[in-house]
């Protein structure tokens, strides 16, 4: 983790003076982690140095800085359902998302200590939160579900290994919505963060600096990494070489005029045992400094699902419907089609207790 303190203030300025540039490795003036020295730099630096709190904000090195503002949401070619539609004007206020979903290395951590601080409970190699019977499942284990990577054993939760392959970088699947807003508030205790989440009303308190989901809108939004009305983070056409995703053919070639890659089906790199995740970064970066935000596996976002909702959202920092009985997925998988899941614009809702061999999720830090 690292701390931006006033005491890098000269460099700043110094290397400001130069203008915005991106260099091999990224300067110390760098604080929203982008490789650029720019304005939004200059204005975390600012209030830092008059604030003069030497950790506001701490922000760990697997975080990236997201600047705020206006995008266009939903489905701007009218290729998908009509719950993406209409495509509407949404304002964000700047976050930090992580580069990555989170691992069955990191998950697995936060179960070894869960179940030492007595948070979390195992039966029949499911995990639970403790006191609360089967009402809350939170993962399951290899021993309940054969695609989970966690293997539980005496009190010992550890990684498993996959066809001779360490699963630790992988993304953590089996894991349900519960068990992704628990992993949030166990992160923020960690770092001496505030909890967003009420684990009793499951409600998020959006005002507090801690990690939670995010809302279905900043998703969207980092998904896009800047580019208006595209249909994946990088640009209109996916291929293999770009995200680990499901390629359907037929008559020899892919179904989907936007689909151009060379090798149909699974991806053939990571079609060995399911579940056919990819390690976290396998891929390359899309914008704002973020991996895979299509494709390898789904993303539960704090929102409740409404296909109707876009008709009612409100512009600005829209948090979600305020009931339901699902909670929203976002970013397609390794198994699934292009054109439902994968396109920036696709959404689909799970119930909050389903675990699923291709869904997982990664936290977003307020400051």
């Amino acid at each position: 983790m690292w701390c931006k303190t006033s005491s890098i203030l000269i460099s700043f300025v110094v290397i400001a003076i130069s203008g915005n540039f991106a260099l091999g490795a990224c300067p110390s003036a760098d604080l929203t982690g982008d490789c650029f020295v720019d304005y939004e730099d200059f204005a975390l630096m600012a209030g830092q140095w008059l604030t003069g709190d030497p950790c506001d904000p701490c922000v760990p090195d697997d975080m990236v800085f997201v600047s705020g503002g206006t995008f266009e949401m939903g489905d701007s070619f009218s290729e998908g359902g009509s719950d993406e539609l209409p495509v509407h004007t949404v304002a964000l206020d700047s976050f930090y998302m992580g580069k990555y979903d989170i691992t069955n290395r990191q998950y697995c951590d936060y179960l070894s200590s869960g179940i030492s601080q007595g948070l979390i409970t195992v039966t029949d190699g499911v995990v639970y939160k403790a006191g609360s019977g089967t009402s809350y499942p939170y993962c399951g284990t290899q021993s309940a579900d054969s695609d989970s990577q966690i293997d539980y054993s005496d009190g010992v939760f550890s990684v498993r290994m996959k066809s001779g392959r360490d699963m630790s970088n992988d993304p953590m699947v089996m894991v349900s919505w519960y068990g992704a807003v628990a992993y949030c508030n166990w992160r923020s205790q960690q770092e001496a963060k505030q909890q967003c989440y009420n684990l009793s009303t499951w409600d998020c308190d959006f005002a507090k600096k801690g990690y939670r989901l995010a809302t279905e809108a900043e998703w969207e939004y980092a998904a896009r990494g800047g580019l208006s009305g595209r249909r994946f983070p990088w640009g209109d056409t996916i291929s293999h070489s770009q995200a680990n995703y499901y390629s359907y053919w037929e008559e020899g070639a892919p179904y989907w005029p936007y689909d151009v890659s060379p090798t149909e089906g699974f991806h053939p790199a990571w079609d060995d045992v399911s579940p056919y995740t990819a390690p976290v970064g396998s891929f390359p970066v899309t914008g704002y400094g973020l991996y895979d935000m299509t494709g390898n596996v789904f993303e539960w976002c704090n929102d409740w699902w409404d296909s109707d909702y876009y008709d009612y959202s409100p512009p600005t920092n829209p948090p979600g419907p305020i009931s339901g009985s699902s909670r929203v997925i976002r970013g397609g998988s390794w198994g699934r089609y292009v054109r439902d899941h994968c396109r920036v614009a696709g959404r689909s809702g799970s119930a909050p207790t389903y675990r699923y061999y291709d869904i997982g999720f990664r936290c977003v830090l307020d400051f």
